[in-house]
């Protein structure tokens, strides 16, 4: 194969049930030399899309966070309040506001002030587009 026709099948699952396909990942190309392998130097994933995915996955590094993201995305409407979130993962408020914040900056929440309290949504299309990612970087079919 002279160059890597594969692209990840991302789709965004609407609240109405139906599907709509996100852009696909932009893989690098992948030239075959002499039947054999790919260069070294030919990279697997641009620069750019590396970072991204490097700052999604590390904000996802800390277990807490990982509770955190869980408890959102099984609240209704995939959205909770702050003073929710603390007895769940059995942490302070601040240290909680903390981790949320990591989440929103790695575009894995949405938060909206309303009045005092802060409210936490899942960004779905962020979520499930890391999947379709570490797939599609790994080459594994989802």
């Amino acid at each position: 194969m002279a160059i890597l026709d594969r692209v990840s099948k991302n789709v965004n699952m609407c609240d109405d049930g139906s599907m709509t396909a996100l852009a696909p990942l932009p893989l690098a190309d992948r030239v075959t030399v002499g039947g054999c392998c790919a260069p070294a130097d030919a990279p697997a994933v641009e620069p750019a899309v590396a970072q991204d995915l490097a700052r999604s996955f590390k904000a996802l590094g800390d277990p807490a966070r990982v509770q955190l993201l869980a408890t959102v995305a099984a609240s209704p409407d995939a959205e909770a309040c702050v003073c929710d979130l603390t007895a769940p993962v059995g942490l302070s408020q601040p240290t909680v506001s903390h981790h949320l914040k990591i989440l929103v900056e790695a575009g894995l929440l949405h938060r909206e002030q309303r009045g005092r309290w802060a409210y936490y949504s899942l960004v779905p299309q962020a979520v499930s587009g890391l999947g379709a990612a570490l797939a599609a970087v790994t080459r594994v079919e989802a």
